[in-house]
C-alpha cells in the first residue's frame, strides 16, 4: 500500500476577507474530491485572506498510480482555476 500526499499553496489575490476565501475553496475540495475520489483539506493559512494550503492523500496499490493521481489534481487544478494561481505544489509518497 502506497500513499500520495500533495500538498498545493495557492494565492487567492481578489480575496478581501476570510469569507469570500471559504467561498472560493470551499467548491474546490469537493471537485477534487469528486473528480478523483482523494482526501482533500484545507490546512494552514486559516487566518490570512490570500493564501491558502490545500492537503491532498490517496492510497493506492501500486506506488506510481498515487503519484500519477497527484499529478492529475495538479493539472486538474491548473486549468480549472487559472484565476487562483499556485504559488507550490509539493508530492511526497509513503511506502
Amino acid at each position: 500500500m502506497t500513499v500520495g500526499i500533495l500538498t498545493l499553496t495557492l494565492h487567492l489575490p481578489d480575496c478581501h476577507s476570510l469569507k469570500e476565501k471559504r467561498r472560493l475553496i470551499k467548491p474546490i475540495l469537493a471537485r477534487l474530491h469528486k473528480e478523483f475520489n482523494v482526501s482533500v483539506v484545507e490546512f494552514g493559512h486559516h487566518d490570512t485572506w490570500q493564501r491558502c494550503e490545500l492537503l491532498i492523500a490517496c492510497a493506492a496499490s501500486p506506488g506510481d498510480y498515487a503519484e500519477r493521481t497527484l499529478a492529475s489534481v495538479v493539472t486538474f487544478y491548473e486549468s480549472h482555476w487559472p484565476d487562483l494561481p499556485l504559488t507550490q505544489e509539493k508530492i511526497e509518497i509513503i511506502a
